[in-house]
Parts: C-alpha cells; sequence; structure tokens
C-alpha cells in the first residue's frame, strides 16, 4: 500500500458508488440536509474506513489541491474532533440555532445578486467580491459521504461550506500562503487533523520569501486569532450579510493582520 495510486484507485472506487447524485444535491433549492445526507451516504466497514483515511492522507500531501481527498481525509479521520465542535455549538445560543435550523451556504440558499448589492463594507459584499476575485462558487463543497452520524455530518458539511467565509473574515486569498493561514486558524478552533496536517504540510510548499513572512507575521497571528477568536462555527453567517465587516471582526475578538509597510490584509 506504499503506492498512492492504488489508494486513489480504492478510493475512487468508493466514491462511483453515489458520485452521480452530487451535482443534484448542490442543487437543492430548500437546503434539506437531511435528505441530502441519506442521498449522499455511503457505508463502509471500519477497515474501509481506516484505508480511506490513509489512503485520503497520503494523496491529500502529495497534490494539497485535491479537494476530494481532502473532503474524505477530513471526514475518516476527524470524528473526536466533529464530536468536539458539536459540543462548542450546543454551548452557545447562535450555534445551537444553527444546529437546529441546519442551514446551507450555496448558490441555491445565498443571493449572490442580493450580496452584489450591499455596500462595500458589509460582510455580504466582501464575500461576493471574494469569490468572484477568486473564481470560485459556494457550490464547490461536496457532501458529506463517509460520517454515519447525521449532526455529525452535518457539522462537518457547516464547516467546508462557511471555509470562504473564513477565508473573507481574515482576509485571506486562496493561494498556499493563505491556505495554510486559515488552516491554522481552523486548526486551532476545530482540532480537525485535516487542518493541523494542512497547516504543518502546506507550510513546507512555501516559496523562501512566503516562508520568511510566514513564520514571522502570519503563522504567529493565526495561532493568536485561533486562540482568542470568538468559535466560527457559532456565526450565523447568513443573518450578518449587512453587517459591517469592522463591526463584525470586532465581536469576534479578530483583529486583521498588520505587515511591515502595509497597514492591514483587509
Amino acid at each position: 500500500m506504499r503506492n498512492p495510486r492504488i489508494l486513489e484507485v480504492f478510493a475512487a472506487n468508493i466514491l462511483s458508488r453515489r458520485f452521480f447524485c452530487t451535482n443534484r444535491l448542490l442543487q437543492n433549492a430548500q437546503g434539506n440536509f437531511n435528505e441530502d445526507f441519506n442521498n449522499s451516504r455511503i457505508a463502509v466497514s471500519n477497515p474501509q474506513r481506516v484505508l480511506l483515511g490513509v489512503g485520503s492522507s497520503v494523496m491529500s500531501l502529495v497534490d494539497p489541491y485535491r479537494a476530494d481527498m481532502i473532503a474524505i481525509m477530513g471526514e475518516t479521520t476527524g470524528i473526536a474532533a466533529m464530536k468536539y465542535m458539536k459540543t462548542r455549538m450546543e454551548n452557545d445560543p447562535e450555534g445551537i440555532r444553527i444546529l437546529k435550523n441546519q442551514p446551507r451556504i450555496n448558490s441555491s440558499t445565498v443571493d449572490l445578486e442580493k450580496l452584489k448589492s450591499l455596500p462595500d463594507e458589509t460582510l455580504g459584499r466582501r464575500y461576493y467580491n471574494f469569490l468572484e476575485v477568486n473564481k470560485v462558487t459556494p457550490d464547490s463543497r461536496d457532501m458529506v459521504r463517509f460520517v454515519d452520524d447525521l449532526e455529525l455530518a452535518y457539522v462537518i458539511q457547516r464547516y467546508r461550506e462557511i471555509h470562504d467565509l473564513v477565508h473573507t473574515l481574515l482576509d485571506m486569498p486562496i493561494n498556499m500562503l493563505g491556505e495554510v493561514t486559515v488552516k491554522w486558524v481552523e486548526a486551532f478552533q476545530t482540532r480537525l487533523p485535516l487542518c493541523v496536517l494542512g497547516g504543518l504540510f502546506g507550510a513546507v510548499r512555501l516559496a523562501p520569501k512566503q516562508r520568511q513572512n510566514y513564520v514571522n507575521f502570519y503563522l504567529p497571528w493565526a495561532v493568536e486569532t485561533g486562540m482568542k477568536s470568538k468559535f466560527l462555527m457559532n456565526v450565523y453567517f447568513e443573518e450578518r450579510w449587512e453587517q459591517p465587516m469592522s463591526e463584525l471582526l470586532e465581536e469576534l475578538n479578530i483583529k486583521p493582520l498588520v505587515l511591515p509597510n502595509k497597514k492591514s490584509t483587509s
């Protein structure tokens, strides 16, 4: 099993059982997570789950842009972290409402044209700008497949669907430096193994100048932000589109990253 290609083929074979339904699920205008979960879930044995975890972890390290492998790694290695995240949500009024309502973030549930019309300083407009600049959509996140528990499955799905909003809050691009920085913030907040591995091994791929800035500025800031800011899984983003970013960042205790010769990243 030392050949990553073998592990990739195994994962692809498992995924093919339900791959046909993925695009349809993303078009669910009602955001019915229960139905989506039942349609996408793939039952695997414990040995298969271990193999999927190992295989996806290897492939994610070989190619950090393999979103499908990263998604599988998160589901098969992160159960303990999901339980931790769920507990933190259950202990927060806003988190409780999120767990109860199970809101979804995709192009069917988010009115992007409305966000485009909002003032520049609002969360909604900043999120819209992030999507436009980076040429991504809210539909870019796979549906959970390998988590058996419905509530835990929603937790990891929510984590995925707010990822670009975390980028927006932190004012981080989707290049390697930005992704590694966001992964460290998420790692300290969620305890997900995929975030820890992404932070550790993603940094190795940074260019020399990026690595120097990462060590001196980005990493310390990410660690402090991850530890001291409000738990971002407890933010009901859908209710905050019109909130000014400065006000929201202050509420979440997120201080913008300040670099030499640059006022801030925002």
